[in-house]
């Protein structure tokens, strides 16, 4: 029997206290160059498993793909089967595993983010003389009804005029915007936002850096639709294009931002009684964003700011502190960014990662401190390349033996049940527990089973984590699959994952991949970036 760990111990080269530990860490002793054949990698009292697993990946959708796949016993680390374990592939959103497990351990579940309004002027009755300053540290989940309060506060301290600038102050994080080698034509998607240490998110789904676009039918054909933006702001400027057309006509809007600008273009024809569209659409420049809000908040709540806004600018030292906000702890934040499988979480959290780990928010020393976490639970950093957070990248490469690897190893984490928490479910129905799974694998033994998280890229598609057999017996599981031409591979995902759950030591039960249209529809985009009611 292969196994996949052993005993050993290690320092964290991440940890400011350079504390050692001592635990089962997974050292991924797997063979390399381990070929196509499930049965070569794995025990034969399997029962059948390589066998069924290889007569799913053997599926038409897969010719000329590639694929890495390992499952493992939880408990012990026994290896049932792999195939290419070593193969570097794109694992997409699969690339949150690290970034989280990560975030986890070098800031801690109880992490969060402040988001402050302080100054350095002096206060003459209601008047302030001089700048007021607004820091953030990257509060992904800042509203803009946060901002509200935060101007309440200054009001509710007797300040109504300042004789100064709004600077605002995201100097938290570096000023590089966009990942390395992230697709052009994303610019506009919400999933592809500018990073910032300051921003704005239009929604509970914390899409930080994004507004929402609503375009509703004119009440007659040739009527200009009507368009709102949440939250309301001037920061962007709504270009309308569109035509209202007559009822039982085309519906086909499009909204996005032109490159470079935040003029938003709404073109195409909507009927009259029809749905329209609502679309998440990214911002220029998300430190502008959050200091217009706050600004129009200020405003909104007899607060007057006589000078210019500024942004980039940093708070001196001997600034005092007039209002405050805290997000959630990071434990909790978890859970929409895993679930929803957020992209900008995961940048944000590896930027803070690397000002916590070397004072520098840049995606150079956060990827640093994600590697050292993962060297430290004995993943070989040396055999992979991790260029982001998100896996929004498709020049990240990693193998489903180091997923395999990393999900052994966070098992032993004090932290490992709110991480665990945060794993989409499949087929729970809520999308804060089903996230990205919640309409897969629905009337198997999988569903309210399975935990894993997805990933989807245009011919990249994963699938890794946890789910107990017919026996109750945990498994760990990873499947990347590449270079594919079908238009969805998950339903192969799917099948590997009812088998383990269908099957027990003795005993395998070999799940049909489905196929046609219902299992095609929408291919490999990730639900959550589909949104409510379109997947």
């Amino acid at each position: 029997m292969r196994r996949l760990g052993q005993t050993g111990e290690t320092k964290r080269s991440h940890n400011p206290r350079g504390r050692a530990w001592t635990r089962a860490v997974v050292l991924g002793v797997l063979v390399a160059g381990l070929g196509w054949s499930g049965p070569a990698g794995a025990d034969p009292g399997t029962s059948g498993l390589p066998e069924a697993i290889d007569t799913v990946l053997g599926d038409s959708r897969m010719e000329g793909g590639a694929a890495s796949v390992v499952i493992a016993e939880a408990a012990s680390g026994d290896v049932l089967y792999q195939r290419a374990p070593t193969s570097r592939l794109m694992p997409a959103s699969n690339t949150k595993l690290p970034t989280s497990a990560a975030a986890m351990e070098i800031l801690g579940p109880d992490h969060t983010f402040t988001t402050d309004v302080l100054t350095t002027g002096r206060r003459h009755g209601s008047v302030l003389n001089g700048d007021l300053y607004l820091r953030g540290t990257g509060d992904p989940t800042a509203l803009a009804a946060d901002y509200d309060a935060l101007a309440a506060q200054v009001a509710e301290s007797g300040v109504t005029r300042v004789d100064g600038r709004l600077l605002a102050d995201d100097t938290r994080f570096d000023s590089s915007r966009l990942g390395r080698s992230w697709a052009a034509d994303d610019e506009s998607s919400y999933y592809s936002a500018q990073i910032s240490a300051l921003s704005v998110a239009p929604d509970t789904d914390y899409d930080t850096g994004s507004v929402t676009v609503q375009v509703a039918p004119g009440t007659a054909a040739g009527a200009e639709p009507k368009v709102s933006v949440t939250p309301r702001t001037k920061y962007v400027d709504i270009d309308v294009r569109a035509t209202t057309v007559a009822a039982g006509g085309t519906n086909d809007l499009t909204v996005e931002r032109e490159h470079g600008t935040n003029t938003i273009v709404v073109s195409g024809t909507t009927p009259v009684g029809g749905s329209g569209a609502r679309e998440w659409v990214s911002v220029w420049e998300p430190t502008g964003y959050a200091a217009a809000v706050f600004r129009d908040a200020l405003t909104a709540h007899g607060v007057k700011v006589t000078g210019a806004t500024r942004l980039g600018r940093p708070t001196p030292a001997t600034a005092r502190r007039l209002a405050s906000h805290a997000s959630m702890p990071l434990k909790d934040l978890l859970i929409p960014f895993m679930k929803l499988s957020n992209n900008m979480h995961a940048e944000i959290l590896t930027k803070t990662m690397g000002n916590k780990v070397s004072g520098e928010g840049s995606w150079s020393a956060g990827l640093a401190a994600v590697s050292g976490y993962l060297k430290g639970v004995g993943v070989d950093t040396g055999k992979l390349r991790q260029v982001d957070g998100s896996g929004l990248s498709r020049m990240n490469n990693l193998t489903a033996g180091q997923f395999a690897e990393l999900l052994l190893a966070v098992r032993a984490e004090p932290w490992y049940a709110d991480w665990y928490k945060s794993l989409p479910v499949a087929c729970a129905p809520d999308r804060f527990v089903g996230g990205t799974l919640r309409t897969r694998m629905c009337g198997t033994p999988a569903a309210l089973n399975a935990r894993g998280k997805t990933g989807s890229l245009t011919g990249a598609s994963a699938l890794s984590g946890y789910v107990k057999d017919a026996d109750g017996r945990e498994l760990v599981y990873s499947i990347v699959l590449n270079n594919y031409l079908a238009s969805s591979v998950k339903p192969l995902e799917d099948a590997i994952v009812v088998t383990l759950a269908s099957s027990t030591a003795d005993r395998t039960v070999t799940a049909k991949a489905p196929s046609g249209r219902s299992a095609e529809r929408n291919g490999d985009l990730e639900c959550s970036w589909r949104k409510p009611g379109e997947c």
